[in-house]
């Protein structure tokens, strides 16, 4: 035995002292290697990004390609990418049940794809990009490294974190997101510091590239009272609702497109259409793209009380019709613009009913109050917590058995009401 081993070693006596020691430094490299792929993937990714907003915006003529760039993504995940089409769904199936290795051409196929999807003005978001990129690398890495089962799904769910929280610049939701999206209702504590250590460290990089997030900033937070509370479970109640709404027709008009274009390519050409034409009738890009400006605006000033029903139809139309980007983005404009149109109704301040909708929408429709909680922490500010919980715990629940995630499955019901759920029910952890 060699005398590094021996019982009476330094070495021996540390781990015999701090048995956490070897998982630690095991998987902080494992993390730092991770993080430094998947936070300059992010990076690339949002500089990417910021190109084809702009050059849209500054060639609007670009909207009339959105057919024919539909009908090249459908061409080109139909002919080489059918094995990673599900995208996200796939990243939590093989979480839950690891399988065939996720082939890494995942990566730059939906980075493609959304590029392309927002060049020519589709209504799209970007962690569904994100996520598949960190998953398709993570991935690689679990093969590299010859990772056994359980490792490999430690390794995704901090992959997912990676990604969530590297391009939205929020660490502490993106670790928690990748620990809560896959099985609702629970936790996988084992995965708590890969997932925290990827999640941060990935930050870091994407920072490092010096890549700027959005700023947001709620002007006005009120004290805390009995009032304002039951002010913000009403609201809370609406964004629930439309997160279940979103989802329900995300899966609806999926169904519609598969049933009615039996030929996959064609179904975003046909989306394609449809919303190119929308943008042409109603005169304004304000609906496509990420939606950013709107979305700024939703904390400082009334907008039309209908553009969260809106950006509702374009984001469905786009997705369900195959085109690539995530729906988070979509969802977050979705909220805030619906939370300043309660402003109307209900008597908080506007801008806190926009960051309160931003963030509770998005927890109704993939079934994550907590990392949502924390992305509202980490994004408006400490002061703003008690109303963000309140919103994301109540739209939570009464978003119901609804997620734009179907691979999702449950640890915990909801409630009682939901005993019965027909969805996937989790039999071991």
């Amino acid at each position: 035995m060699s005398p590094i081993h021996t019982k009476k070693s330094p070495l021996f006596l540390f781990n015999q002292k701090f048995p956490s020691s070897r998982y630690v430094i095991k998987w902080l490299f494992l993390c730092g290697v991770l993080a430094i792929c998947v936070g300059s993937a992010s990076a690339f990714f949002l500089i990417s990004l910021q190109w084809a907003t702009e050059l849209r915006e500054s060639q609007p003529w670009l909207i009339a390609l959105l057919p024919v760039a539909g009908l090249l993504i459908g061409l080109l995940y139909y002919h080489f990418g059918k094995e990673v089409e599900a995208g996200n769904n796939l990243l939590i199936d093989t979480i839950h049940n690891p399988k065939e290795f996720i082939r890494f051409r995942m990566a730059p196929f939906v980075l493609i794809g959304t590029i392309t999807t927002h060049v020519f003005g589709g209504s799209a978001g970007r962690e569904g990009t994100a996520l598949q990129m960190a998953g398709a690398i993570g991935e690689q890495f679990s093969r590299l490294f010859k990772l056994n089962v359980n490792d490999r799904k430690i390794l995704l769910i901090s992959a997912v974190s990676a990604g969530f929280g590297s391009v939205f610049g929020t660490p502490l939701a993106g670790a928690v997101f990748g620990l809560e999206v896959f099985l609702i209702g629970r936790l996988r504590y084992d995965a708590i510091f890969p997932a925290f250590m990827s999640a941060i460290l990935a930050s870091l990089v994407t920072d490092a590239w010096d890549v700027a997030h959005t700023h947001y900033h709620i002007s006005l937070i009120p004290k805390v009272s009995l009032l304002s509370i039951l002010y913000s479970i009403a609201a809370a109640i609406a964004f629930g609702i439309t997160a279940a709404v979103f989802s329900k027709a995300m899966a609806i008009c999926s169904g519609f497109f598969k049933s009615v274009i039996r030929y996959a390519p064609l179904r975003p050409f046909a989306g394609g259409i449809m919303v190119a034409l929308g943008v042409w009738l109603i005169g304004t890009t304000k609906y496509i793209g990420l939606g950013i400006p709107t979305i700024l605006l939703s904390f400082d000033q009334n907008l039309p009380p209908y553009d969260f029903l809106l950006k509702i139809i374009f984001t469905v139309i786009t997705l369900s019709a195959g085109f690539k980007g995530g729906e988070v983005t979509p969802l977050f404009f979705i909220g805030a613009t619906l939370g300043n149109a309660l402003s109307f109704i209900i008597p908080l301040p506007v801008g806190l009913l926009a960051g309160m909708g931003f963030v509770a929408v998005f927890a109704g429709a993939t079934n994550t109050p907590l990392a949502c909680t924390l992305m509202a922490i980490e994004l408006f500010g400490a002061e703003c917590g008690v109303y963000a919980a309140i919103a994301c715990v109540i739209a939570y629940l009464f978003s119901g058995n609804n997620s734009i995630y179907h691979a999702q499955v449950i640890g915990e019901p909801k409630n009682l009401v939901f005993k019965d759920y027909s969805g996937k029910k989790i039999k071991d952890l």
